[in-house]
């Protein structure tokens, strides 16, 4: 058995997006949560197994998986889908590479910047900047349409998404914007939008802004 834990408009969005995506969206039960949202409505959910009460979490046959890149690299693995890349592809080090950068450096960066906080040298060491993110994106699309190669991935539908929650961060770079473009038409927006906000009446939530 597999079971997605998900709350609305949180970056669990994005395994669900994947799950539609692939044909599999019921094929794994999708359990929907409360987690704690920072306009205040919602709140940690004890039916939500995850130890930090975030989202999403796969448990698969009583294993839990956290962490949006790891899930989408079990998913596209488990169901031998095209949007992963697998042991014998030649895209597999490019695909499982830009998974991770998109917890070690994407998203970090996006936070800080929003938070006004990421010009210390330090921390432009350790996770680079908006200027670095945007030169690795061109570097990578400059001879294909995607990320890793002539076709869409996971790691594509992961690292445009944070581009649709902070737009006011999207690179002066038509690549990026061009890339970005060709990643939303690849999701089945209206399938989304419906699921979303059926689960926000579902938890009795009102337009909320959720960490996940």
């Amino acid at each position: 058995m597999i079971t997605l834990y998900y709350a609305p408009e949180s970056r669990a969005n994005v395994a669900l997006s994947l799950l539609r995506r692939m044909g599999h969206e019921t094929s794994v039960d999708i359990a929907t949560v409360h987690i704690d949202r920072q306009d205040g409505q919602g709140r940690k959910d004890p039916n939500n197994p995850h130890p930090e009460g975030k989202v999403p979490l796969l448990v698969a046959d009583g294993v839990a998986i956290r962490e949006q890149g790891a899930i989408l690299l079990w998913l596209t693995d488990h169901f031998d889908s095209t949007l992963g890349r697998g042991q014998t592809d030649p895209g597999r080090g490019a695909y499982l590479s830009w998974l991770f950068y998109y917890h070690a450096v994407i998203e970090p960066v996006l936070y800080l910047g929003f938070l006004e906080l990421g010009d210390h040298p330090m921390i432009k060491n350790w996770c680079r900047d908006m200027e670095a993110v945007t030169a690795s994106l061109e570097t990578a699309l400059a001879d294909r349409p995607y990320l890793v190669d002539e076709r869409f991935s996971a790691a594509d539908l992961l690292i445009a998404s944070p581009f649709g929650w902070f737009p006011d961060f999207m690179p002066d770079s038509p690549l990026v914007r061009d890339w970005v473009a060709r990643c939303q038409a690849e999701e089945d927006s209206e399938y989304l939008s419906a699921f979303n906000a059926e689960a926000m009446a579902k938890l009795g939530l009102k337009g909320a802004d959720a960490e996940g």
